[in-house]
Protein backbone atom coordinates (compact mmCIF):
# COMPACT_ATOMS: atom_id res chain seq x y z
CA UNK A 1 0.00 0.00 0.00
CA UNK A 2 3.00 2.28 0.23
CA UNK A 3 2.61 3.16 -3.40
CA UNK A 4 -0.76 4.83 -2.82
CA UNK A 5 0.57 7.32 -0.55
CA UNK A 6 3.04 10.18 -0.34
CA UNK A 7 1.20 12.57 2.00
CA UNK A 8 -1.70 10.15 2.46
CA UNK A 9 0.28 7.49 4.40
CA UNK A 10 -0.86 8.26 7.92
CA UNK A 11 -4.54 8.76 7.13
CA UNK A 12 -4.77 5.63 5.04
CA UNK A 13 -2.98 3.42 7.49
CA UNK A 14 -5.44 4.50 10.16
CA UNK A 15 -8.41 3.70 7.95
CA UNK A 16 -7.09 0.49 6.43
CA UNK A 17 -5.54 -0.84 9.62
CA UNK A 18 -4.20 -4.31 10.28
CA UNK A 19 -1.40 -4.23 7.69
CA UNK A 20 1.26 -6.86 8.31
CA UNK A 21 4.90 -6.06 8.73
CA UNK A 22 7.05 -6.53 5.64
CA UNK A 23 9.82 -9.07 5.45
CA UNK A 24 13.12 -8.51 3.66
CA UNK A 25 11.58 -8.49 0.17
CA UNK A 26 12.83 -5.40 -1.68
CA UNK A 27 11.28 -4.83 -5.10
CA UNK A 28 11.77 -2.56 -8.09
CA UNK A 29 9.02 -0.86 -10.08
CA UNK A 30 9.38 -1.18 -13.86
CA UNK A 31 7.52 0.16 -16.89
CA UNK A 32 6.07 -1.84 -19.77
CA UNK A 33 5.14 -0.02 -22.98
CA UNK A 34 3.06 -1.07 -25.98
CA UNK A 35 3.62 1.07 -29.10
CA UNK A 36 -0.08 0.67 -29.83
CA UNK A 37 -3.05 -1.04 -28.24
CA UNK A 38 -6.55 -1.54 -29.64
CA UNK A 39 -9.31 -1.52 -27.05
CA UNK A 40 -12.35 -3.79 -27.08
CA UNK A 41 -14.30 -0.80 -28.42
CA UNK A 42 -12.02 -0.70 -31.48
CA UNK A 43 -10.07 2.44 -30.61
CA UNK A 44 -6.29 2.25 -31.10
CA UNK A 45 -4.13 4.05 -28.55
CA UNK A 46 -0.50 4.92 -29.06
CA UNK A 47 2.27 4.47 -26.48
CA UNK A 48 0.32 2.64 -23.77
CA UNK A 49 2.32 2.33 -20.55
CA UNK A 50 1.73 0.44 -17.32
CA UNK A 51 3.92 -0.12 -14.28
CA UNK A 52 4.78 -3.57 -13.03
CA UNK A 53 6.93 -5.37 -10.48
CA UNK A 54 7.95 -8.92 -9.70
CA UNK A 55 9.05 -11.14 -6.83
CA UNK A 56 11.08 -14.33 -7.10
CA UNK A 57 12.83 -15.76 -10.16
CA UNK A 58 11.40 -17.00 -13.45
CA UNK A 59 12.65 -20.54 -14.08
CA UNK A 60 14.28 -21.68 -17.31
CA UNK A 61 11.06 -23.30 -18.54
CA UNK A 62 9.12 -20.14 -17.65
CA UNK A 63 6.51 -22.36 -16.04
CA UNK A 64 6.45 -20.94 -12.50
CA UNK A 65 4.83 -17.54 -13.13
CA UNK A 66 1.93 -16.23 -11.05
CA UNK A 67 0.02 -13.06 -11.92
CA UNK A 68 -1.53 -10.91 -9.19
CA UNK A 69 -4.23 -8.41 -10.21
CA UNK A 70 -5.04 -5.41 -8.02
CA UNK A 71 -8.25 -3.95 -6.59
CA UNK A 72 -10.12 -0.76 -7.56
CA UNK A 73 -7.98 1.78 -5.70
CA UNK A 74 -4.75 -0.23 -5.65
CA UNK A 75 -1.82 -0.69 -7.98
CA UNK A 76 0.83 -3.32 -8.68
CA UNK A 77 2.42 -3.12 -5.24
CA UNK A 78 1.24 -6.50 -4.00
CA UNK A 79 4.17 -7.40 -1.74
CA UNK A 80 7.51 -6.30 -0.33
CA UNK A 81 8.87 -2.78 -0.11
CA UNK A 82 10.60 -0.47 -2.55
CA UNK A 83 13.01 0.52 0.22
CA UNK A 84 13.61 -0.81 3.72
CA UNK A 85 12.46 2.50 5.19
CA UNK A 86 9.03 2.35 3.52
CA UNK A 87 6.16 2.74 5.96
CA UNK A 88 4.25 -0.33 4.76
CA UNK A 89 4.63 -3.30 2.42
CA UNK A 90 2.42 -4.25 -0.52
CA UNK A 91 -1.18 -5.12 0.21
CA UNK A 92 -0.85 -8.95 0.03
CA UNK A 93 2.55 -9.16 1.70
CA UNK A 94 1.03 -11.56 4.24
CA UNK A 95 0.75 -14.27 1.57
CA UNK A 96 3.45 -13.37 -1.01
CA UNK A 97 7.12 -13.84 -0.24
CA UNK A 98 9.78 -16.38 0.73
CA UNK A 99 8.14 -19.33 2.50
CA UNK A 100 4.68 -17.75 2.43
CA UNK A 101 1.50 -19.13 0.86
CA UNK A 102 2.60 -17.87 -2.56
CA UNK A 103 6.23 -18.79 -2.07
CA UNK A 104 8.66 -16.63 -4.03
CA UNK A 105 11.34 -19.29 -3.51
CA UNK A 106 9.22 -21.42 -5.87
CA UNK A 107 7.29 -18.95 -7.98
CA UNK A 108 7.96 -15.88 -10.09
CA UNK A 109 5.18 -13.50 -9.08
CA UNK A 110 4.37 -10.45 -11.14
CA UNK A 111 1.80 -7.69 -10.78
CA UNK A 112 0.94 -4.70 -12.93
CA UNK A 113 -0.91 -1.40 -12.79
CA UNK A 114 -4.12 -1.35 -14.83
CA UNK A 115 -5.12 1.07 -17.52
CA UNK A 116 -6.92 4.12 -16.05
CA UNK A 117 -5.30 3.40 -12.67
CA UNK A 118 -6.59 5.73 -9.99
CA UNK A 119 -3.23 6.70 -8.48
CA UNK A 120 -1.97 9.18 -11.07
CA UNK A 121 -0.21 11.33 -8.46
CA UNK A 122 1.82 8.43 -7.08
CA UNK A 123 5.35 8.31 -8.57
CA UNK A 124 5.32 4.52 -8.19
CA UNK A 125 2.28 4.14 -10.45
CA UNK A 126 2.45 4.15 -14.26
CA UNK A 127 -0.78 4.07 -16.23
CA UNK A 128 -2.42 5.30 -19.42
CA UNK A 129 -5.79 6.97 -19.10
CA UNK A 130 -7.72 10.25 -19.34
CA UNK A 131 -5.00 12.19 -17.49
CA UNK A 132 -2.32 10.98 -19.93
CA UNK A 133 -1.14 13.12 -22.84
CA UNK A 134 -2.56 12.11 -26.19
CA UNK A 135 0.53 11.75 -28.46
CA UNK A 136 -1.48 13.20 -31.35
CA UNK A 137 -2.46 16.42 -29.56
CA UNK A 138 0.06 16.83 -26.75
CA UNK A 139 -2.87 17.45 -24.39
CA UNK A 140 -4.56 15.21 -21.81
CA UNK A 141 -7.15 12.89 -23.32
CA UNK A 142 -9.86 13.83 -20.82
CA UNK A 143 -13.15 12.24 -21.82
CA UNK A 144 -11.83 11.65 -25.32
CA UNK A 145 -10.14 8.59 -23.85
CA UNK A 146 -12.13 5.51 -24.90
CA UNK A 147 -14.22 3.53 -22.46
CA UNK A 148 -12.13 0.57 -21.35
CA UNK A 149 -13.15 -2.75 -19.84
CA UNK A 150 -11.74 -5.38 -17.51
CA UNK A 151 -10.95 -7.33 -20.71
CA UNK A 152 -8.78 -4.39 -21.85
CA UNK A 153 -6.90 -4.53 -18.54
CA UNK A 154 -6.31 -8.25 -19.12
CA UNK A 155 -5.16 -7.82 -22.72
CA UNK A 156 -2.48 -5.33 -21.68
CA UNK A 157 -1.38 -7.73 -18.92
CA UNK A 158 -1.30 -10.55 -21.48
CA UNK A 159 1.06 -8.52 -23.65
CA UNK A 160 3.32 -7.95 -20.61
CA UNK A 161 3.26 -11.66 -19.71
CA UNK A 162 4.07 -12.74 -23.24
CA UNK A 163 6.89 -10.18 -23.52
CA UNK A 164 8.60 -12.15 -20.73
CA UNK A 165 8.29 -15.37 -22.72
CA UNK A 166 5.61 -16.78 -20.43
CA UNK A 167 3.02 -18.88 -22.23
CA UNK A 168 1.07 -20.23 -19.27
CA UNK A 169 0.50 -18.88 -15.78
CA UNK A 170 0.58 -21.26 -12.83
CA UNK A 171 -1.98 -19.06 -11.10
CA UNK A 172 -3.91 -15.84 -11.67
CA UNK A 173 -5.26 -14.24 -8.50
CA UNK A 174 -6.46 -10.97 -7.08
CA UNK A 175 -8.92 -9.30 -4.68
CA UNK A 176 -12.09 -7.37 -5.63
CA UNK A 177 -11.47 -5.76 -9.04
CA UNK A 178 -8.46 -8.09 -9.09
CA UNK A 179 -10.93 -10.98 -8.85
CA UNK A 180 -12.79 -9.59 -11.88
CA UNK A 181 -9.52 -9.61 -13.81
CA UNK A 182 -8.89 -13.17 -12.60
CA UNK A 183 -12.29 -14.34 -13.90
CA UNK A 184 -11.67 -12.52 -17.19
CA UNK A 185 -8.29 -14.20 -17.62
CA UNK A 186 -9.86 -17.59 -16.89
CA UNK A 187 -12.76 -17.05 -19.31
CA UNK A 188 -10.93 -15.29 -22.14
CA UNK A 189 -7.60 -17.12 -22.05
CA UNK A 190 -8.29 -20.47 -20.34
CA UNK A 191 -5.33 -22.15 -22.05
CA UNK A 192 -2.97 -19.66 -20.37
CA UNK A 193 -4.33 -20.14 -16.82
CA UNK A 194 -3.51 -23.33 -14.92
CA UNK A 195 -5.35 -22.25 -11.74
CA UNK A 196 -7.43 -19.25 -10.68
CA UNK A 197 -7.91 -17.65 -7.26
CA UNK A 198 -10.55 -14.88 -7.25
CA UNK A 199 -10.86 -13.23 -3.85
CA UNK A 200 -13.86 -11.16 -2.65
CA UNK A 201 -15.27 -10.93 -6.17
CA UNK A 202 -18.01 -12.39 -8.36
CA UNK A 203 -17.96 -13.31 -12.06
CA UNK A 204 -20.49 -10.61 -13.01
CA UNK A 205 -21.50 -7.15 -11.82
CA UNK A 206 -25.20 -7.44 -11.00
CA UNK A 207 -27.75 -4.61 -11.01
CA UNK A 208 -27.22 -3.86 -7.32
CA UNK A 209 -23.47 -3.42 -7.75
CA UNK A 210 -23.96 -1.36 -10.91
CA UNK A 211 -26.21 0.98 -8.92
CA UNK A 212 -23.77 1.19 -6.01
CA UNK A 213 -20.94 2.04 -8.37
CA UNK A 214 -23.11 4.89 -9.64
CA UNK A 215 -23.37 6.12 -6.04
CA UNK A 216 -19.57 5.97 -5.80
CA UNK A 217 -19.27 8.21 -8.86
CA UNK A 218 -22.04 10.69 -8.00
CA UNK A 219 -20.02 13.16 -5.84
CA UNK A 220 -17.59 13.73 -8.72
CA UNK A 221 -20.33 14.38 -11.25
CA UNK A 222 -21.96 17.09 -9.10
CA UNK A 223 -18.67 18.86 -8.32
CA UNK A 224 -18.71 21.97 -10.58
CA UNK A 225 -14.93 21.70 -11.00
CA UNK A 226 -15.38 18.39 -12.81
CA UNK A 227 -16.64 20.45 -15.76
CA UNK A 228 -17.65 17.38 -17.79
CA UNK A 229 -14.14 15.99 -17.46
CA UNK A 230 -12.39 19.13 -18.71
CA UNK A 231 -10.35 20.23 -15.68
CA UNK A 232 -6.72 19.53 -16.59
CA UNK A 233 -4.71 22.69 -16.10
CA UNK A 234 -7.57 24.02 -13.96
CA UNK A 235 -8.88 23.39 -10.44
CA UNK A 236 -9.53 19.64 -10.19
CA UNK A 237 -12.77 18.30 -8.65
CA UNK A 238 -11.01 17.07 -5.53
CA UNK A 239 -13.93 17.83 -3.21
CA UNK A 240 -16.16 15.45 -5.17
CA UNK A 241 -13.37 12.91 -5.58
CA UNK A 242 -12.66 12.97 -1.84
CA UNK A 243 -16.32 12.27 -1.05
CA UNK A 244 -16.39 9.50 -3.67
CA UNK A 245 -13.38 7.87 -2.01
CA UNK A 246 -15.11 8.23 1.38
CA UNK A 247 -18.09 6.27 0.01
CA UNK A 248 -15.77 3.56 -1.33
CA UNK A 249 -13.95 3.24 1.98
CA UNK A 250 -17.21 3.00 3.94
CA UNK A 251 -18.72 0.28 1.75
CA UNK A 252 -15.45 -1.63 1.66
CA UNK A 253 -15.66 -1.90 5.45
CA UNK A 254 -18.39 -3.17 7.78
CA UNK A 255 -20.47 -1.87 10.66
CA UNK A 256 -18.49 -4.07 13.04
CA UNK A 257 -15.46 -1.90 12.30
CA UNK A 258 -17.14 1.51 12.30
CA UNK A 259 -19.18 0.79 15.44
CA UNK A 260 -16.35 -0.94 17.26
CA UNK A 261 -13.72 1.65 16.37
CA UNK A 262 -15.62 4.94 16.58
CA UNK A 263 -19.00 4.47 18.21
CA UNK A 264 -20.82 7.79 18.53
CA UNK A 265 -17.83 9.81 19.69
CA UNK A 266 -17.52 13.38 18.43
CA UNK A 267 -14.60 14.27 16.18
CA UNK A 268 -13.41 16.79 18.75
CA UNK A 269 -13.90 16.52 22.50
CA UNK A 270 -16.48 19.08 23.55
CA UNK A 271 -17.57 19.82 19.97
CA UNK A 272 -21.08 18.38 20.18
CA UNK A 273 -22.50 17.31 16.76
CA UNK A 274 -25.93 18.28 18.12
CA UNK A 275 -24.93 21.94 18.43
CA UNK A 276 -24.01 22.86 14.85
CA UNK A 277 -24.25 21.35 11.39
CA UNK A 278 -20.48 21.62 10.97
CA UNK A 279 -19.63 19.60 14.10
CA UNK A 280 -18.84 16.01 13.09
CA UNK A 281 -18.74 12.59 14.64
CA UNK A 282 -15.32 10.93 14.74
CA UNK A 283 -16.26 8.39 12.06
CA UNK A 284 -17.18 11.22 9.67
CA UNK A 285 -13.96 13.09 10.34
CA UNK A 286 -11.68 10.08 9.87
CA UNK A 287 -13.35 8.97 6.64
CA UNK A 288 -13.37 12.53 5.28
CA UNK A 289 -9.69 13.07 6.11
CA UNK A 290 -8.74 9.79 4.44
CA UNK A 291 -10.77 10.66 1.34
CA UNK A 292 -9.17 14.10 1.10
CA UNK A 293 -5.68 12.62 1.41
CA UNK A 294 -6.37 10.03 -1.30
CA UNK A 295 -7.89 12.63 -3.62
CA UNK A 296 -4.61 14.57 -3.69
CA UNK A 297 -2.82 11.66 -5.41
CA UNK A 298 -5.75 10.43 -7.51
CA UNK A 299 -7.63 11.53 -10.62
CA UNK A 300 -11.40 11.99 -10.85
CA UNK A 301 -11.76 10.95 -14.50
CA UNK A 302 -9.73 7.80 -13.84
CA UNK A 303 -12.11 7.04 -10.97
CA UNK A 304 -15.09 7.36 -13.32
CA UNK A 305 -13.48 5.15 -15.96
CA UNK A 306 -12.78 2.49 -13.34
CA UNK A 307 -16.42 2.67 -12.24
CA UNK A 308 -17.56 2.12 -15.83
CA UNK A 309 -15.17 -0.82 -16.33
CA UNK A 310 -16.54 -2.49 -13.20
CA UNK A 311 -20.16 -1.83 -14.16
CA UNK A 312 -19.62 -3.38 -17.60
CA UNK A 313 -18.00 -6.51 -16.23
CA UNK A 314 -19.25 -9.97 -17.03
CA UNK A 315 -16.63 -12.71 -17.34
CA UNK A 316 -16.03 -13.47 -20.97
CA UNK A 317 -17.85 -10.29 -21.94
CA UNK A 318 -21.40 -11.70 -22.05
CA UNK A 319 -22.82 -13.14 -18.84
CA UNK A 320 -21.91 -15.04 -15.72
CA UNK A 321 -23.15 -18.31 -17.22
CA UNK A 322 -21.24 -17.80 -20.46
CA UNK A 323 -18.05 -16.82 -18.64
CA UNK A 324 -17.88 -19.59 -16.05
CA UNK A 325 -18.64 -22.23 -18.70
CA UNK A 326 -15.18 -21.55 -20.13
CA UNK A 327 -13.37 -21.91 -16.78
CA UNK A 328 -12.27 -25.53 -16.67
CA UNK A 329 -9.20 -24.96 -14.53
CA UNK A 330 -9.28 -25.48 -10.73
CA UNK A 331 -10.66 -22.42 -8.94
CA UNK A 332 -10.10 -21.40 -5.31
CA UNK A 333 -12.88 -18.93 -4.51
CA UNK A 334 -12.20 -16.93 -1.34
CA UNK A 335 -14.88 -14.66 0.13
CA UNK A 336 -15.91 -12.84 3.28
CA UNK A 337 -19.49 -13.69 4.34
CA UNK A 338 -20.24 -10.13 5.49
CA UNK A 339 -18.90 -8.41 2.37
CA UNK A 340 -21.03 -5.36 1.46
CA UNK A 341 -19.57 -4.95 -2.04
CA UNK A 342 -19.57 -8.48 -3.45
CA UNK A 343 -22.34 -9.84 -1.30
CA UNK A 344 -22.80 -13.50 -0.31
CA UNK A 345 -25.59 -14.00 -2.87
CA UNK A 346 -23.30 -12.80 -5.67
CA UNK A 347 -20.55 -15.17 -4.55
CA UNK A 348 -23.07 -18.03 -4.30
CA UNK A 349 -24.28 -17.44 -7.89
CA UNK A 350 -20.71 -17.52 -9.16
CA UNK A 351 -19.84 -20.67 -7.21
CA UNK A 352 -23.01 -22.41 -8.41
CA UNK A 353 -22.28 -21.41 -11.99
CA UNK A 354 -18.76 -22.81 -11.78
CA UNK A 355 -20.04 -26.07 -10.33
CA UNK A 356 -22.85 -26.37 -12.86
CA UNK A 357 -20.42 -25.91 -15.72
CA UNK A 358 -18.36 -28.82 -14.40
CA UNK A 359 -15.46 -26.85 -13.01
CA UNK A 360 -13.43 -27.76 -9.95
CA UNK A 361 -14.26 -25.23 -7.23
CA UNK A 362 -12.93 -24.97 -3.69
CA UNK A 363 -14.60 -22.35 -1.49
CA UNK A 364 -12.93 -20.75 1.52
CA UNK A 365 -14.21 -17.94 3.73
CA UNK A 366 -12.24 -15.50 5.84
CA UNK A 367 -13.55 -13.75 8.92
CA UNK A 368 -13.03 -10.33 10.44
CA UNK A 369 -14.65 -7.01 11.29
CA UNK A 370 -13.80 -5.31 8.01
CA UNK A 371 -16.13 -7.03 5.54
CA UNK A 372 -14.90 -6.63 1.96
CA UNK A 373 -11.55 -5.25 3.10
CA UNK A 374 -10.73 -8.49 4.92
CA UNK A 375 -9.93 -9.88 1.47
CA UNK A 376 -6.98 -7.49 1.42
CA UNK A 377 -5.81 -7.25 5.02
CA UNK A 378 -6.83 -10.60 6.53
CA UNK A 379 -5.54 -13.02 3.91
CA UNK A 380 -3.16 -14.72 6.31
CA UNK A 381 -6.21 -16.75 7.40
CA UNK A 382 -6.31 -18.41 3.98
CA UNK A 383 -2.60 -19.33 3.93
CA UNK A 384 -3.15 -23.05 4.44
CA UNK A 385 -5.87 -23.26 1.81
CA UNK A 386 -3.74 -21.37 -0.72
CA UNK A 387 -0.71 -23.58 -0.13
CA UNK A 388 -2.82 -26.73 -0.51
CA UNK A 389 -4.44 -25.39 -3.68
CA UNK A 390 -1.08 -24.63 -5.29
CA UNK A 391 0.36 -28.00 -4.31
CA UNK A 392 -2.48 -30.07 -5.86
Amino acid sequence: MKSWLAGAVCALQFVMGGIVQAQDLIVEKKVFELPSFTTQSGRTLKSVKIGWESYGTLNAEKSNAILICHFFSGNSHAAGKYAAADAAPGYWDAIIGPGKAIDTNKYFVLASDTLVNLNTGDPKTTTTGPASLDPDTGKPYGLDFPVVTIRDFVEVQKALVESLGIRKLALVAGPSMGALQTYEWAASHPDMVAKAMPVIGAAEADAQLIAWLDVWAAPILVDPNWNKGDYYGKTPPNAGLAKALTVVTLQANHGKWTNGTFGRRPAKEGDDPAKTLSAKFQVQSVLDNAGEARAKVSDANHFLYLVKANQLFAAGGKSLADGVAKMRMPVLLISQPEDLVFTPDMIARTAEGLKTSGGSVTQVTIEGSRGHLDGVISMKQAEGAIKAFLEK
